[in-house]
C-alpha cells in the first residue's frame, strides 16, 4: 500500500479535485483505492456524492480513537474506490490531540490495519499546516502539491517545501516530494506561463508535464457528486486529469 498526501497550505488550488480524479483513474484500472477526507470542510466527501449521516464514523473518529479506520470506510459509486468521509468535528481534533503522546503518529498507527487492503491511499489535506496535516504527512510515503498558477500561490510554495522537509527530518525520513501539479492554468494568461516557467526552473522534473486548465466543467462536477472524469469525460478538464493519471502511473513504474 502506498500512501500519498495531497497538500497545500493555500485553499482553492485543486487539492480535492486532484485527489478524487487521480483516485478515479486508478480505480478504473482495477487498483484498490481509499481516499481519506482530512479537511473539516468535507469537500472530497461532497464531491463524491456521499451524504454525511448522523452517527456515521469519519476521519475525526479515527484521530480521536473512537473507531478503527476500517469502521469509517464507506464505498463510493465507483468500483474499487472507497472513502473515509470527513466531519465538521475534525476542526476540533487538533485540540483533542494536543496532549496525547506521539500525537503526530495517530493516523499512521490507525492505518496499519489497512496495509493489505488497498493499493493506494490518498489523503486530501486541509489548507493549513496544523496537527491534522502533520498526521497526514507523517503517515505518507510521498506528497503531491497542486499549485494554482498565481503569484501568491507560488510565494507560499517555498514555505510548504520547508515544512515538508522539517517533517521529513523530525518524523518521517521516507517522506518524498512526489510532484507538483500546476492547476487552473490559462494559456491566454502571461502570468500562468511565467509561473509555470519559474516552477519548472526551480523544481525541474518534480513538476508534472501535464497542466490542469481552468475549466467550468471541473467547477460544476462536485455539485453533481461526481469526479470530472465521470461527469464529463470529454471535457478539457477531464482529459487533462486523464493525462495526469497516465503520467502519475508512469512515474510509479519508474519508482
Amino acid at each position: 500500500m502506498k500512501i500519498i498526501s495531497i497538500a497545500n497550505r493555500k485553499g482553492g488550488v485543486g487539492k480535492t479535485t486532484t485527489t478524487i480524479n487521480i483516485a478515479t483513474a486508478l480505480s478504473a484500472i482495477n487498483k484498490k483505492v481509499l481516499v481519506i477526507d482530512f479537511d473539516p470542510q468535507g469537500n472530497a466527501t461532497t464531491s463524491l456524492g456521499i451524504e454525511k449521516k448522523k452517527g456515521q464514523f469519519s476521519s475525526y473518529n479515527i484521530l480521536t480513537g473512537s473507531c478503527k479506520a476500517a469502521e469509517a470506510i464507506v464505498p463510493t459509486n465507483l468500483p474499487h474506490f472507497d472513502l473515509i468521509p470527513s466531519s465538521p468535528d475534525l476542526a476540533a481534533a487538533e485540540i483533542e490531540l494536543v496532549d496525547l503522546p506521539e500525537r503526530e503518529f495517530v493516523l499512521k498507527k490507525a492505518l496499519k490495519d489497512l496495509l493489505t487492503e488497498y493499493d493506494y491511499v490518498l489523503i486530501d489535506c486541509p489548507p493549513s499546516l496544523n496537527l491534522i496535516t502533520i498526521n497526514a504527512l507523517v503517515s505518507a510515503n510521498s506528497v503531491i502539491v497542486p499549485l494554482q498558477c498565481e503569484f501568491l500561490a507560488l510565494e507560499g510554495l517555498a514555505d510548504l517545501i520547508k515544512n515538508i522537509n522539517a517533517i521529513k527530518r523530525n518524523f518521517n525520513p521516507s517522506l518524498a516530494l512526489q510532484g507538483i501539479i500546476l492547476t487552473m492554468f490559462s494559456r491566454q494568461n502571461n502570468l500562468s506561463k511565467m509561473i509555470e516557467a519559474d516552477v519548472r526552473k526551480y523544481f525541474g522534473d518534480k513538476v508534472y508535464q501535464t497542466v490542469i486548465p481552468r475549466c467550468v466543467r471541473i467547477a460544476e462536477a462536485p455539485s453533481f457528486g461526481k469526479p470530472i472524469l465521470v461527469y464529463d469525460f470529454k471535457s478539457t478538464g477531464a482529459q487533462a486529469y486523464l493525462q495526469l493519471a497516465k503520467e502519475f502511473l508512469q512515474r510509479e513504474k519508474e519508482v
